[in-house]
This record gives structure tokens, sequence and C-alpha cells, in this order.
């Protein structure tokens, strides 16, 4: 009788769970502070929990194709794209964007200030000698800067360019120690910046813009995956609430919008 007992007990606590979806994203929307400012309302709304996982966009994508999560919010077109058309994800909504720059020390050895072309500024930190962080790690942020070395006809290497193989916050403060400069995206850059002994030098590259999807696992891949949670997800970040936490993130804490909102017209279709 008492393993009756404990098992109807054990069962109504499994019924009073709420439903958990799980979201594999990026460093730099974890670490600018967007995800405490825009998960909390959906987890509200819609009476569940999330459970975060933030990695570099490559690793994200990787733990999506094991299966390993629900939904996936990133920032690399390329592997994005090819992530649905090999019917991994259903389809590509692209919510949001900001931008990338390039950061150094104030004293800006390789004298690149006030630039807006990314490759050439890398070509000229590299004639400099001056150390270059990379963040080395398969993440969006990494693919562009291996992106703007590819437009210089630059393939670097030496002592003086190290790949810290860490999130964006680890290669800001590394850059910081050193001394060095980094590819960093705005949002984690300004969210840090109190923190850090750089300044952005280099900005307004259209080679520089970054832009975020989020990406639905496809059910008929995966059975097991949380579809309608992770629709209802897609939902609100596309909708008027999610947009408008977007659009405004940023602006009391550090003077200006970290991320602007790219809204889609009409209703999301069931897939």
């Amino acid at each position: 009788s008492y393993l009756l007992f404990s098992g109807i007990i054990l069962i109504l606590a499994r019924k009073g769970e709420k439903p958990q979806l799980t979201l594999a994203t990026t460093t730099s929307v974890q670490d600018s502070g967007l995800l405490d400012a825009l998960l909390p309302p959906f987890e509200v709304k819609d009476k569940c929990r999330l459970k975060v996982i933030a990695v570099g966009s490559g690793q994200a994508i990787r733990l999506a194709k094991e299966g390993n999560v629900d939904v996936i919010l990133v920032h690399d077109p390329t592997s994005e794209e090819m992530f649905v058309k090999e019917s991994y994800g259903v389809r590509r909504y692209t919510v949001m964007y900001n931008d990338f720059v390039i950061v150094g020390p104030e004293e800006d050895p390789a004298h690149i200030r006030g630039g807006r072309d990314g490759a050439k500024a890398l070509k000229e930190i590299l004639v400099s000698k001056s150390p270059f962080i990379s963040r080395g790690d398969d993440s969006g942020t990494h693919r562009k800067e291996r992106e703007l070395w590819k437009v210089a006809g630059i393939e670097p290497s030496g002592s003086r360019y190290i790949e810290a193989g860490t999130g964006m916050v680890g290669t800001l403060r590394i850059a910081n120690e050193m001394r060095a400069y980094t590819l960093t995206d705005r949002g984690t850059c300004l969210a840090h910046i109190k923190e850090l002994d750089l300044t952005i030098l280099v900005e307004g590259d259209e080679n520089l813009h970054n832009l975020y999807s989020i990406i639905p696992l496809s059910k008929e891949k995966y059975p097991d995956v949380n579809y309608q949670l992770a629709m209802k997800l897609v939902e609100f970040i596309t909708g008027g609430e999610g947009q408008d936490i977007i659009r405004t993130y940023g602006q009391k804490e550090y003077g200006q919008s970290l991320f602007f909102p790219l809204p889609i017209s009409g209703l999301i279709e069931e897939e």
C-alpha cells in the first residue's frame, strides 16, 4: 500500500510539472542579458520553463542535429540555411539583428580607429604585428571573422594570432588583459564595456551586419521534440510583445538598443 501511495504522489507531482522547452542559443544573446528580459514573460504566459544552453552557433546547431534541443536561436545564416535544407529544422524565422564591431586598446597601435572596412582593419592589425584574439570556437562570430580574413586575402597565423576557444565575454577579457584587438557583437560589448578597458574602433561596415534566426526542430525527424511549445516561443518572439522587448532592451541600461527586431508579417502557420 505504501508503494501504491508513493506512486500516486509521484504521478500527481509529474502532472503538476510545467512543460520544459530546451533552447540552444549563442553566448552573445545570453551574455548581452537579452534572454533575461525576453524569456521570463514567455514562461509566465505559456506556463512552462525554458532550459537554455548557451554556446557558439556551430555547437548549437550540432546539438540540434543530435536531437538534444527543441529549438535554436543562432546567427550563422549559411549554416542555418543548410540546417533547414537538410530537414533538421522546419523554417528559419529571422527575428532581429545587431552588428559586429572591432574593439581594441585605446592606444590603438594598428591605427584602425574610425574605419568602417572590417577586412582592411584586420589586415592593418596583422601588418602592425598587434595581437588579435579570435574566439576560435566555430561560433557565428568566429565564422564572421574567418569571412573577413578571407575578404582580406589573409590566412591568419603566428604568435600574435591567438585562438581563445571560448565565448564572447571570455574572449573580450583575454583581449583586455593582452591589450589586443578582437571582433565582437555590439550587444555583448556594450553589456560588458564598463568592466573592460577596450574601445570600439571599427564599425558600420555592411559586412559586419549580424542576423539572428530562431529555428524549431522538425517533428518528423525528431518525434520527441516539443514542437508545439517551440512554435509558441517563435510566435512570442516574432509577435508584438517579444519584438517590443527586443526593440527596447538596452535603452535604459546602456542608452541605446543592443538589438533591432525584424517583424514577420502574417501569422505563423503550423508546419
